[in-house]
């Protein structure tokens, strides 16, 4: 009996675990489980550990090991970022700067930090494509301002964000400036004094490491109140024992990712441009979203005209594609996606949204496959769409 087929395009929800991740993770279950905050002997591998692997992730992004925090996710870390740069700047002020198409983990967090603790939240407009102008940036900045917080990348849309542009902004205004690069990870480069941040959220499982860990790094000298109290661990700042075995974990995934960076880009891009090329000369009333050059490597996003996205995911499930209609965070969720309201799509069009996120084992066999099979889903979806035969007559 011939194996069903399994296609997963959906790599910007979450990603397996590399095979030499597990295994460089394995020896901190059974071997060196040690808390590597206790004074003997036996504890000393998995220090050595921790330290190793704060080494190695400050070495991919150019910082110091002092300025890496590791944290459970990367909504943590993007709660800490904000929250803690919030209120250990209360003094100064109290207005953030961010934009409409923020992930949740920052959008929600400015929305209490305004509703809960009396903050002024700016949120400046993107355009059609989902690009913020660092000028509109600069225009927003005022007395008050504490912080600016503007995502790497889009998580549903792909759009990569101008950061350095954004980042020499705030650095000649003295004020933080933060990114939440979790869909960059792995991806994109990460070197923050080129990228100008003085903090940057990552998670693990966006780059075949487990989920459950992430990063923060944190420019030294930038105020940043700890959200977690107790112990003295990760330099006083994220309060905890640490997670040894997945601080391993996500150090060797993130260096695995970025050894081989430059030909998974390309191979990636080439198969990203096969896919949107194919979708949009094989399906009419089918729109490209976010900004066809300036997106990441893998993501392809698009919008159907009169069906729901829910019905095509459903339908390409029962074909064998694992696909998404946007972030995963927000599966389920009610209306449009804010992102592509954000970007001005109307609402019966933001609802045929579509985001496939190409991956390491992807082919373009899987490309084909999925230009193969999907047309004619869109097509079955329109012939029973009432929205579709209104629009079309």
């Amino acid at each position: 009996m011939q194996k069903a087929r399994f296609i997963y395009l959906d790599h910007a929800a979450t990603t397996a675990v590399d095979p030499r991740v597990v295994e460089a993770m394995l020896p901190y279950f059974t071997e060196a489980y040690s808390n590597p905050s206790s004074p003997y002997r036996f504890a000393e591998r998995a220090r050595t550990a921790l330290r190793e692997a704060r080494a190695k992730v400050a070495e991919i992004l150019g910082a110091k090991p002092l300025e890496i925090i590791f944290t459970s996710c990367g909504t943590e870390s993007d709660n800490l970022a904000l929250r803690g740069v919030a209120f250990a700047s209360r003094k100064r002020g109290n207005h953030i700067i961010t934009t409409p198409i923020e992930h949740h983990a920052v959008g929600h967090t400015c929305e209490q930090l305004e509703r809960e603790f009396g903050f002024r939240v700016t949120y400046v407009p993107v355009d059609r494509w989902g690009l913020v102008d660092p000028d509109d940036i600069g225009r927003a900045i005022s007395p008050q301002t504490v912080l600016i917080s503007v995502m790497y990348a889009n998580n549903e849309i792909g759009t990569i964000e101008p950061i350095a542009e954004i980042g020499k902004i705030a650095r000649a205004k003295g004020i933080p400036f933060h990114t939440d690069a979790v869909q960059a990870g792995g991806s994109l480069n990460l070197r923050v004094d080129e990228l100008k941040v003085d903090l940057l959220a990552l998670s693990g499982h966006k780059f075949y490491a487990p989920k459950g860990v992430g990063v923060l790094y944190v420019r030294e000298g930038t105020p940043l109140l700890p959200m977690q109290t107790g112990g003295g661990q990760e330099h006083h700042l994220r309060a905890g024992t640490e997670n040894v075995p997945y601080i391993v974990g996500l150090a060797k995934a993130l260096e695995l990712a970025y050894e081989g960076l430059e030909s998974e880009v390309t191979r990636l891009t080439a198969l990203r441009e096969r896919l949107i090329r194919g979708i949009l000369e094989r399906i009419p009333d089918a729109y490209l979203t976010g900004h066809p050059v300036h997106r990441l490597p893998n993501s392809a996003s698009f919008v159907f005209a009169g069906v729901e996205g829910e019905s095509i995911l459903l339908q390409l499930d029962l074909a064998g594609v694992a696909a998404s209609s946007g972030s995963a965070c927000t599966s389920g969720a009610e209306g449009p996606s804010h992102v592509l309201t954000a970007i001005g799509l109307e609402a019966n069009l933001a609802r045929g949204s579509l985001r496939l996120t190409l991956g390491r084992e992807n082919t373009a066999d899987d490309v084909d496959y999925v230009l193969e099979v999907l047309p004619g889903i869109v097509r079955k979806l329109r012939e029973i769409s009432p929205i579709y035969a209104a629009r079309a007559s």
